[in-house]
C-alpha cells in the first residue's frame, strides 16, 4: 500500500520537481533579484520563445514564479519570483519535548559542546550525559568553547540514567553511544570525537559541525505539553 503523503509534501516535491531541469532552475536564478519578461528571459539565457514558455509554465503551477501586466505597456507581461516557494525547500520537520538531552560516550566533548550551543539557540532546557562518563570535561573542550564564547567551566560529566527523564529528545552525538542505547525514537548525529585526533582544530571542526546541526534542530523542537 502506498503511503499516504501530507499536501504540504507533495507541494514541496513538485518544487523540487520544477527546479530539477537545468532552464527552469536557471530562469529561477535570473528571477532572484530582479523581474523580467519572457522575451528578456529567453535573451539572457539563450532559449527559445517556445521553451521559454513552457518552463514558466510549469513554474507557475509549482508555485514559483506568477506573471503580472505591465503598467506601461499592457500587452507586456513581467515574470515574478515567489520566494516563499523556495522557503518550503527546507524540510519542515518538527519535534516535541520538554527538554534537549545530548549524549555521548564520555560527556566530556562533543555532548557537552552540543549543550552549551543549544543554551544560546534556544529557550528550550538542554542537558547532556555519557553512556560511560570521563572523570572530567576534556580541556581542549573547554578551550573550544571558550574560544567561541561559551563556558564549560563549572560542567561536569554525568550517566545518562542519572539525567534522561521519559518526556526529553535525546540527540546521539556520536556511533558509539547511538549503537549502545536501546531502540528509541532519539536524533543520532553522526560526529567523530574529536579527542581522536586530540587537536585544537579538531575540537574547532566538532564545533563547527555541531553549531550548524543545531541552527537547523532549535527552530524546529517546540515545548511539549507539561
Amino acid at each position: 500500500m502506498d503511503a499516504e503523503w501530507s499536501s504540504e509534501l507533495v507541494a514541496r516535491a513538485a518544487v523540487h520537481a520544477a527546479l530539477g531541469e537545468p532552464a527552469r532552475l536557471a530562469i529561477v536564478d535570473r528571477l532572484l533579484l530582479g523581474d523580467a519578461s519572457p522575451s528578456e528571459v529567453g535573451r539572457e539565457l539563450g532559449l527559445a520563445s517556445n521553451l521559454v514558455t513552457h518552463h514558466v509554465k510549469l513554474l507557475a503551477q509549482a508555485g514559483l514564479v506568477e506573471r503580472s501586466r505591465s503598467e506601461g505597456d499592457a500587452r507586456r507581461l513581467y515574470l515574478r519570483l515567489r520566494p516563499a516557494a523556495l522557503a518550503g525547500l527546507v524540510p519542515s520537520g518538527t519535534r516535541q519535548a520538554r527538554r534537549v538531552v545530548f549524549v555521548c560516550t564520555h560527556n566530556s566533548a562533543r555532548s557537552q559542546l552540543a549543550a552549551a550551543l543549544w543554551t544560546k539557540r534556544s529557550s528550550l532546557p538542554t542537558a547532556s550525559a555519557g553512556t560511560h562518563p570521563a572523570a572530567k570535561v576534556h580541556p581542549l573542550a573547554v578551550a573550544a568553547a571558550k574560544a567561541h564564547g561559551l563556558s564549560l567551566a563549572r560542567a561536569r560529566p554525568h550517566h545518562i540514567d542519572d539525567v534522561v527523564r521519559p518526556d526529553d529528545l535525546v540527540v546521539a552525538v556520536c556511533d558509539n553511544a547511538h549503537e549502545e542505547l536501546p531502540a528509541t525514537d532519539r536524533l543520532h548525529w553522526s560526529i567523530p570525537d574529536p579527542a581522536a585526533v586530540n587537536t585544537p582544530e579538531a575540537f574547532t571542526t566538532t564545533y563547527q559541525d555541531l553549531s550548524a546541526r543545531i541552527s537547523r534542530l532549535a527552530p524546529a523542537v517546540h515545548a511539549g505539553p507539561r
